[in-house]
């Protein structure tokens, strides 16, 4: 029986993806080798690891499009695949841009204090 693809995803630009689960499968895949490369303990790691090991499973479980998009919660296959694409590029960045190494020099002080600036009430 083959596969009947839907006509539209509805969103303009974003084309109905024709093989959803091999794609996000090797998607997910590169993004996990990508962060397998990062250390043990970077949070970066730890955090896109078990969510894309949370998708990488949902996608072999769900072999149905509608289960998959339910399972997962965040939008069509074919933004999971945007989604997906755009995590890998920032996994490549993140590899080279080495935040979990330690500053060159130490940072100003309070630099990183929150909020950024003290802000006054308005006098009436």
């Amino acid at each position: 029986m083959a596969k009947i693809l839907k006509a539209s995803t509805g969103l303009t630009g974003l084309a109905v993806a024709t093989n959803p689960h091999h794609t996000l499968s090797a998607l997910y895949g590169k993004i996990l080798r990508a962060v397998a490369k990062m250390p043990q303990d970077a949070a970066y790691r730890k955090y896109t690891e078990q969510i894309v090991k949370q998708r990488a499973d949902a996608v072999a479980k769900n072999k149905d499009i509608s289960a998959l998009e339910k399972s997962v919660g965040c939008g069509q296959v074919e933004e999971l695949i945007v989604q997906a694409e755009n995590e890998l590029i920032l996994a490549r960045k993140m590899l080279g841009w080495k935040p979990w190494e330690k500053l060159v020099q130490t940072a100003p002080p309070k630099q990183w204090d929150w909020p950024p600036a003290q802000i006054l009430e308005p006098k009436v």
